[in-house]
């Protein structure tokens, strides 16, 4: 029953203020027809007072003139009194019924207008006249006094609207405090540790899953809107600023982004550079493609009425706020390093992310008011555009500038063969090519010139060519030409084995086979020329067999033996230190060398 009661009352309250507001509507709508009639009015009498035809003019005619005015501002004196019916309504919390609240606010301001409006022309047009019937000594007094009346009737609304200006702007004062308070009560950090489940695959976020339902982004907007018609916008809009950018920073706390507090100085030594790269790509996506997101479609739906100018300067705020800026500054750290080959790679993996995000910075930062993100922005696409081409150009010559270096002493594959292979793999893997592809084109017409399909393999069959003839020289450096022939085995059986790569691919089966080839060449050379010389140690020749004293004694076999025995320790010491690098290669070098000297013994 007392819930019934409660509902009844408030039935009757929003009854009662709807027809006071339907009241006051239709008296200014009244008074604003009154006041334009009085215009007109005033204006055909004013004509009939200049100065030209005051003798022409008759006591008659300024009659019926005075008596319009008055008229006219008995009117105006009516919706000043039908003002002081709103002050309960806008002295009240705006939060019970704030879209009545609003349109009230709206009601005093238009009626505000019109009255400082036209009690200005009004006090003018009567003094011009007070002064005018002055001066012809009109002996009826009346009405001069109801001119005097009028007035200070007038002057008296005049320091109403001003008063009641003052309760305006309260009433703005309390639609500031409902707009803090709606988007501090709404305003939860989003989960993103969550959104990063799918491995950097998540889509936008939907019309859905915005943070604020569409009932609140509407009175947000409205109060916006309200504010924004007197000149009062900015302070709404540091409101919104500092509570979306505070609740964007609470959002990344969830988030390990300790590697973009890394010292410029020390970044130079930080281990698992790639590692690092990785979670930036990552938290990158994830703060574009869901924390942006949400407040750029916050910001357009709060301010969109309002002017681009208003929600794009709202968002370029909270964008900075987010710590976008730092993300960027952290690639061009790793941009400004010096050119290394792993600095490549990093490059690409930088490329690769903002290359993925393009659309979504074009989208979102656009306009002056986003002038300083795009400006980074470009600046970290240059640097990465150009480092990465200029590390690319120059691997050849970097390759080159490593012949004068020493080859490994124990004759296996030196770790620049190694890695050079490896890297080029990568290069030329899913992984880092499109990027690369994309970065030399862009780079190219940067310059002005043209892109030639497969100028990233002609570069990679260039930088392999660099390392064969780095091979060449270094096996010329080998004292022992025993450790060269071994040396030459183990590179010409790495190249080999790259069958079945990328790299391998690309240089073809022929190119292949050629080192299949060389590599069974060398290794006969170094079984030849190193196990080779000890066969005739144990071999008893055929032409002593053959002779009348073709018996092979004991002690002489047991010099044979004394003798293969040290010289065969003299080798393996020799060649204890020496490294066959792959295993099914030094499994069938001792096969061959077991069975030589096997057979030549029996």
């Amino acid at each position: 029953m007392e819930s019934k009661e409660n509902l009844e009352a408030i039935r009757k309250y929003l009854t009662t203020s709807l027809e006071t507001s339907i009241a006051i509507a239709s008296a200014l709508d009244e008074s604003g027809s009154r006041l334009e009639l009085l215009n007109h009015r005033c204006l055909s009498l004013q004509a009939s007072l200049r100065p030209i035809s005051m003798q022409k003019c008759s006591f008659v005619d300024i009659y019926h003139g005075i008596d319009s005015v008055l008229c006219s501002a008995t009117a105006v004196l009516k919706v000043f009194d039908s003002l002081h019916q709103l002050e309960d309504s806008l002295l009240t919390d705006p939060t019970s019924d704030l879209c009545t609240y609003i349109s009230d606010t709206k009601k005093l301001e238009e009626a505000l207008k019109l009255l400082t409006d036209n009690c200005r022309f009004a006090v003018g047009w009567l003094k011009s006249v007070f002064e005018f019937l002055q001066d012809k000594a009109i002996t009826n007094e009346v009405y001069l006094l109801n001119i005097k009346k009028s007035l200070r009737i007038l002057h008296v609304i005049e320091e109403g609207a001003r008063h009641d200006g003052g309760l305006l702007s309260t009433a703005f004062d309390k639609l500031e405090i409902v707009f803090h308070r709606l988007l501090m009560a709404n305003s939860m950090p989003l989960p993103l540790v969550s959104l990063t489940s799918h491995n950097g695959h998540q889509g936008s976020i939907t019309t859905q899953s915005l943070p604020l339902p569409g009932s609140l982004t509407r009175k947000l907007h409205a109060i916006a809107e309200r504010l924004n018609a007197n000149n009062r916008l900015d302070k709404c809009q540091s409101l919104y600023v500092e509570v979306r950018g505070m609740n964007a920073r609470r959002s990344l706390k969830t988030l390990d982004l300790s590697y973009l507090e890394i010292p410029t100085g020390e970044f130079e030594s930080v281990q698992g550079m790639e590692s690092y790269i990785d979670q930036w790509g990552s938290h990158l996506e994830l703060v574009v493609k869901q924390l942006l997101e949400v407040e750029y479609r916050l910001s357009t739906n709060v301010f969109e009425k309002i002017g681009p100018e208003a929600w794009m300067g709202c968002f370029a705020k909270i964008a900075i706020e987010s710590g976008v800026l730092s993300f960027i500054r952290f690639g061009r750290v790793v941009a400004e390093r010096k050119n290394d080959p792993f600095k490549l790679l990093n490059l690409l993996s930088i490329f690769k992310v903002l290359n993925g995000l393009r659309l979504k910075f074009n989208q979102f930062f656009r306009g002056e008011a986003c002038e300083e993100i795009r400006t980074v922005t470009k600046d970290l696409i240059n640097k990465v555009v150009n480092g990465a081409s200029e590390i690319f150009w120059q691997l050849p010559a970097q390759v080159k500038l490593q012949r004068p270096s020493s080859p490994p002493p124990d004759g296996s594959v030196p770790r620049l063969v190694s890695f050079v292979t490896d890297y080029c793999n990568q290069l030329l893997g899913d992984a880092y090519r499109p990027h690369l592809t994309q970065v030399l084109e862009i780079h190219l017409s940067w310059r002005e010139e043209a892109y030639e399909e497969g100028v990233v393999f002609t570069q990679i069959y260039n930088i392999i060519k660099e390392v064969a003839v780095n091979l060449d020289a270094w096996s010329k450096a080998y004292e022992d030409i025993t450790l060269s022939y071994l040396f030459m085995m183990n590179n010409h059986c790495h190249f080999y084995n790259l069958r079945g790569t990328v790299l391998g691919n690309m240089m073809g089966d022929s190119w292949l086979r050629a080192h299949e080839q060389y590599k069974d060449y060398y290794a006969a050379l170094y079984l030849k020329n190193s196990w080779g010389n000890l066969q005739p140690i144990l071999v008893v020749q055929n032409d002593i067999l053959s002779s009348s004293e073709g018996k092979v004694t004991s002690q002489d076999l047991g010099r044979r033996l004394t003798a293969f025995n040290i010289a065969f320790e003299e080798r393996y010491k020799n060649q204890s230190n020496w490294v066959i690098s792959d295993e099914i290669l030094r499994e069938n070098v001792c096969k061959h060398l077991v069975e030589a000297q096997v057979e030549e013994a029996w």
